[in-house]
């Protein structure tokens, strides 16, 4: 993430500005913009998210979103993948889903981009468990490693056939090797 904005604004002054492509975060008081997701990146978020709607969404269980704003704890941030249960997730009054997040997911994805400071990332994803998430994935295609973060937990670090933990909502039985199987075309 590279700092486009210097000098302090509030969230709300944040929150007027037009969208950016690719997206950009509040953090602190400064905005950052993200890294332009390359093809790794978009596979397994792609992949990620049909496979979670593919079991939740039918059974109004969860929905998948990517690269959803979700504003909270005076950050604004757009995680690559979040999961919502599905009574947290805000509907109009015409039951489709609106537009703001003003919440925190219960489930945050990150998938790091090879130029990008997993630092940034991981202070995001501790924001999100202090705010109520209950699982988070850094996942890191270059080493073919997955860190899944608990709410006060150590990191679980994940390769190979580990199978990777999914929140209680969820029934999804995936491991790492399968994670980065996506990877190649048509599978």
């Amino acid at each position: 993430m590279t700092t486009i904005l210097r000098p302090p604004i509030t969230i709300e002054e944040f929150l007027k500005r037009p969208e950016t492509k690719p997206a950009s975060e509040f953090i602190d008081g400064c905005i950052y913009q993200k890294p332009m997701p390359q093809g790794k990146h978009s596979r397994l978020q792609l992949k990620l998210c049909e496979a979670v709607n593919q079991i939740a969404e039918t059974r109004r269980l969860a929905i998948a979103f990517p690269e959803l704003r979700c504003t909270f704890g005076g950050r604004s941030i757009v995680p690559d993948a979040t999961g919502f249960k599905w009574g947290r997730i805000p509907f109009d009054q015409d039951g489709e889903v609106e537009n703001v997040f003003a919440t925190y997911p219960d489930w945050v994805i990150e998938i790091l981009s090879p130029d990008q400071n997993a630092t940034k990332v991981i202070r995001n994803i501790l924001h999100c468990l202090k705010h109520g998430t209950q699982l988070s994935w850094s996942i890191d295609p270059g080493e073919r490693l997955v860190l899944a973060f608990l709410p006060d937990h150590q990191p679980l670090e994940l390769t190979e056939d580990d199978k990777l933990p999914v929140p209680n909502f969820l029934e999804l039985n995936l491991t790492v090797a399968q994670l980065f199987g996506w990877l190649k075309a048509g599978t």
